[in-house]
């Protein structure tokens, strides 16, 4: 008999367990409803900007054809889910139509994090999350010359590169006094700084936000930092961080962890065994996990149980990344910042342009982690050797691999 498996939230995580349980489920054991909030149906969200570089909805699609028409599937967008009934077993939706499931699985993403500074809410003033929400930044960008975004991590250097596809002139401000501090180190956010900065965009570091200021027309015109520097602007864009879509745990009954986000198991399953939750709004063991990979790790797990095929656990995940931002290389990987006990550090750097850090154990001989700024070419040897001993002394490897020398 097939049961009715019910998926809230149709972003790149909620469509890979889709289409895991499709192509794995031989025996048609499972009918899946996906309510997705937003109109548009699940999206690459790692390439949001290429939205504005030419690239339609339909390119960035993730469903493919075949899905679209599978009698197995069924697609609600526009639809929020606003409450669980556990008793019942069902999803109210904001409409006020009720979907009952078998099984649950929340994939609710993540919302972002806007900081209440005087102004946040003023007519201007943008998120950097959605096809939406770049639909309106370019309308908005129609009558502007430069933009500010606040925020100067993963998704704050996106959004300057979007606004710089749109014809203005970014400003980045960030409170750490280097872009990607979740990242890199400050040898590598130099270099990182000098690169951006070379593009034509303009940086404030270690600079809070003091309040967004309206112009006579009512408007976003300026954003006043705490050392009371003003920066006009035609626009602001919020990118200071993330914050897990947790909203229907309190309805249900569900347990949150400390910092947010659905408390689940290492088996991605809430405290209801008929409901788990994948992705950035599931905190694995109280953690949450902020990049695409790990959702889908647990998205995989989650459909072996569906299936049957035994207690299938999310492993963890490696958080490295190696990403090409407004033109510019990084790579983070490992203990990046050294936090192991008695772990050593060995970097090199070529001028301006280039970084590279390697982190050792304590006795110098495995590869705990590092850094790469400028050129990540030897990302992928490197990352391959992670935990593992060394085949030569790091100073060597380093200089070899990298192609770097002591400036």
């Amino acid at each position: 008999m097939t049961r009715t498996l019910v998926v809230v939230g149709h972003g790149m995580t909620g469509q890979r367990l889709v289409e895991d349980l499709r192509a794995r489920d031989r025996t048609a054991a499972w009918r899946v409803v996906v309510l997705g909030e937003e109109r548009h149906p699940a999206y690459d969200r790692v390439a949001l900007s290429s939205y504005l570089d030419g690239r339609s909805a339909a390119d960035l699609s993730l469903v493919r054809p075949g899905l679209r028409h599978d009698a197995l599937v069924e697609f609600r967008h526009s639809t929020r889910a606003v409450a669980v009934d556990r008793t019942a077993r069902t999803v109210r939706c904001a409409d006020g139509g009720t979907v009952r499931y078998d099984a649950l699985v929340l994939a609710t993403g993540s919302r972002p994090f806007v900081p209440p500074v005087p102004g946040h809410d003023l007519p201007g003033c943008f998120v950097y999350r959605t096809l939406d929400d770049l639909d309106a930044i370019r309308d908005a960008a129609a009558g502007a010359h430069s933009g500010v975004v606040i925020g100067g991590g993963l998704l704050g250097l996106e959004a300057a590169n979007a606004l710089r596809l749109l014809g203005l002139r970014p400003h980045v401000v960030e409170m750490a006094p280097r872009l990607m501090p979740v990242q890199v180190d400050d040898g590598g956010g130099r270099v990182l700084a000098r690169l951006v900065s070379a593009l034509g965009v303009r940086l404030h570091l270690a600079a809070a936000t003091r309040a967004v200021e309206a112009g006579p027309d009512g408007r976003a015109a300026r954003v006043r930092l705490a050392d009371g520097t003003a920066v006009d602007t035609g626009l602001v864009v919020f990118s200071a961080g993330v914050r897990p879509q947790d909203a229907l745990a309190a309805d249900a009954g569900l347990p949150r962890a400390e910092r947010g986000g659905f408390l689940v198991d290492d088996h991605c399953r809430t405290a209801d065994e008929r409901i788990w939750a994948i992705g950035e709004c599931a905190a694995v063991e109280g953690r949450c996990y902020g990049l695409v990979a790990p959702g889908y790790r647990m998205a995989e797990a989650v459909v072996g149980q569906l299936l049957g095929e035994g207690p299938t656990r999310f492993p963890g995940a490696d958080l490295s990344t190696r990403l090409k931002l407004l033109g510019v290389d990084v790579a983070s990987f490992g203990d990046a910042h050294a936090q192991t006990p008695g772990a050593l550090e060995y970097t090199r750097h070529l001028g301006d342009t280039r970084y590279a850090k390697l982190v050792l154990d304590e006795d110098g001989t495995v590869l705990l982690g590092g850094v790469l700024a400028g050129d990540t070419r030897a990302y992928p040897v490197l990352h391959g050797l992670l935990g593992r001993e060394l085949p030569a002394p790091a100073d060597e490897l380093l200089g070899t691999a990298t192609g770097l020398r002591d400036s």
